[in-house]
């Protein structure tokens, strides 16, 4: 079996140690052709006990801060390298990145701000924003690379296209889950608070036309105690693309595997 994440496992260990991460290989059956889409990429998958969605939030801005930051100050050369021969704002997007605080929107705000700016004619896209949708990569970039002008949460997503183990909000119809939403990319990393309420969460998976019993395991975290928990996951192979400037995924793995092409 080809794992799409190491989260619900994870979860267990969360709930028995606190703090854990998991970093590995994660597989995509999704017929998806883009510079940014791989069939098989790698994750990094923290997952943090006691933890409300601000602290996921801010889990995730500190640890990509972290991250360029590093880079910054340990690989100059390379990003001068990559500053002058791949992207020429390279470096001051990437000093724009620890700067300042991110932005964060809720999914409604963004909503009402494409749909403003495209009444206004400020911009056009291909398709149409409306609440409800799952943005695409036009309407993370714009709200990115136009609105905000630097890494974007969005935050509060409706229910309809979102896993079962988000956390319900009051309103009955979005979850507790986040996008970072970067330029030139869109979507780097994406997270929740976990639902541990049991019969919320029976509820939930049941509303997405699942089986309870393959998750008899995952149900017990709740039955016989639990904490209140979340995460997220980041794809490395993205993290990279915003670090080095490179355009294309596939040109930061060393066997890219997509859709029909996979001979390593």
């Amino acid at each position: 079996m080809l794992t799409v994440s190491g989260q619900l496992s994870v979860e267990t260990f969360a709930c028995a140690v606190g703090d854990v991460y998991t970093f590995g290989p994660t597989f995509r059956a999704e017929e998806s052709h883009t510079s940014r889409h791989l069939a098989e990429f790698w994750m990094i998958e923290p997952e943090i006990a006691f933890a409300e969605l601000t602290d996921v939030m801010d889990c995730a801005e500190d640890y990509t801060k972290y991250c360029v930051r590093y880079i910054l100050e340990n690989n100059a050369d390379d990003i001068d390298f990559f500053n002058t021969w791949q992207d020429k704002e390279l470096k001051d997007r990437l000093n724009n990145i620890v700067a300042a605080p991110f932005a964060r929107v809720t999914y409604t705000e963004a909503i009402e701000i494409l749909e403003t700016h495209l009444k206004e004619k400020k911009t056009k896209f291909l398709v149409k924003p409306f609440w409800g949708m799952d943005m695409g990569s036009e309407h993370e970039r714009y709200l990115a690379e136009k609105v905000f002008m630097k890494p974007t949460i969005c935050y509060n997503y409706p229910k309809t296209f979102k896993a079962f183990y988000m956390k319900a909000n009051p309103d009955g119809k979005t979850v507790q889950s986040m996008d970072m939403l970067v330029p030139g990319i869109g979507e780097l990393i994406g997270g929740s608070a976990r639902e541990e309420n049991l019969e919320k969460l029976d509820a939930a998976i049941k509303e997405k036309g699942l089986e309870l019993e393959p998750y008899w395991w995952y149900r017990e975290l709740r039955q016989y105690g639990t904490n209140p928990h979340g995460g997220f996951g980041l794809g490395f192979e993205r993290l990279v693309m915003m670090c080095s400037g490179i355009e294309n995924i596939r040109d930061v793995i060393p066997f890219p595997r997509y859709p029909k092409k996979a001979e390593f």
